[in-house]
């Protein structure tokens, strides 16, 4: 065995919820060349199908499933779909997630209930369904949560800051309970993504971002692709429990970041957007030669604005 052949995942079976657009697709093409067949899971019946499609013009195996990851009935039947499709499961990547913006000072109850519904209990109902088929074929397996940089500094706000702490530990609970079954569970935490959730950012704000990320640019799906195959991979066998952060420095918050750079950052901003306009041209969505298009997010646009300026 190659040192390079412990990132392959040929023959691999994988599912990645929330894989329509954004880091979720970006996980699925990823897994994709290094060789597994994914499975679309989303609740966008437009766009999701045609990520599906996307796989499959790569020359794996690929479906779409239509799943509310909050209702367990759902779940199961959709974990069951993929593996009555795929004939087993190795992988499964919970990306499904939601922001609800908004002061905590009056941020109303059921926008809390829905944002932990969905990023936590929705992260937990898949990972225990998959769990349990990985369990019943006996050759242990993967398990790969989308956390953030707002599980570990205060980002956004308290209901999303605490839904993915929340998935942090679950993370870690679960690789402690799971090990016995030779099945791996991390966690990725991505920083601030140019993805459609972020297409109504102005300018100045993405400026910002740059100037306090020691790597110099807005970090994009792209840049999920190495660390999803890692975990994914025969690579990461012996790591478990992890909370990857992958931000490109940002939460280290260092006073060096103003030293200046010596050399242009490895993206540029024509570079960082390139997903993002991929995702809103399959979504059918204007965007401006930056990928901006304020009327997707308006309350995400008026509150950098607000920050930031225009």
């Amino acid at each position: 065995m190659s040192d390079l052949s412990l990132f392959d995942l040929t023959g691999k079976k994988a599912l990645v919820t929330g894989a329509a657009v954004g880091i979720g697709r970006g996980y699925a093409v990823a897994l994709a060349r290094a060789g597994a067949d994914v499975a679309i899971i989303d609740i966008d019946d437009k766009v999701g199908p045609k990520t599906a499609d996307e796989i499959r013009s790569m020359g794996r195996k690929s479906l779409y499933v239509h799943c509310d990851v909050t209702q367990k009935d759902q779940v199961q039947a959709m974990v069951a779909k993929v593996v009555e499709a795929f004939g087993a499961l190795d992988i499964g990547v919970n990306n499904a997630g939601i922001a609800i913006l908004g002061g905590d000072e009056c941020l109303d109850q059921k926008d809390w209930d829905k944002v932990i519904a969905v990023n936590l209990t929705g992260v937990w109902l898949c990972c225990q369904a998959q769990a349990q088929q990985m369990i019943k074929q006996k050759s242990g397996g993967k398990i790969i949560n989308t956390a953030s940089m707002s599980a570990t500094i205060a980002n956004c706000n308290a209901s999303y800051d605490a839904s993915k702490a929340g998935i942090v530990h679950l993370t870690k609970t679960l690789a402690a309970e799971w090990g016995r079954f030779n099945i791996n569970v991390n966690c990725i935490s991505p920083s601030y993504i140019l993805s459609p959730m972020h297409a109504s950012t102005p300018l100045a704000a993405r400026q910002r971002i740059r100037e306090l990320t020691p790597m110099g640019y807005v970090e994009r799906p792209e840049d999920l692709y190495g660390p999803v195959i890692f975990l994914a991979s025969a690579a990461s066998h012996y790591v478990t429990g992890h909370d990857l952060m992958v931000d490109g420095g940002h939460t280290l918050n260092a006073w060096l970041v103003g030293l200046g750079r010596e050399l242009p950052p490895r993206v540029g901003p024509e570079q960082e957007v390139v997903s993002m306009k991929h995702d809103l041209d399959a979504m059918g969505l204007k965007y401006d030669k930056d990928g901006i298009n304020e009327d997707l997010h308006p309350e995400i646009a008026s509150a950098f604005k607000a920050m930031f300026g225009e």
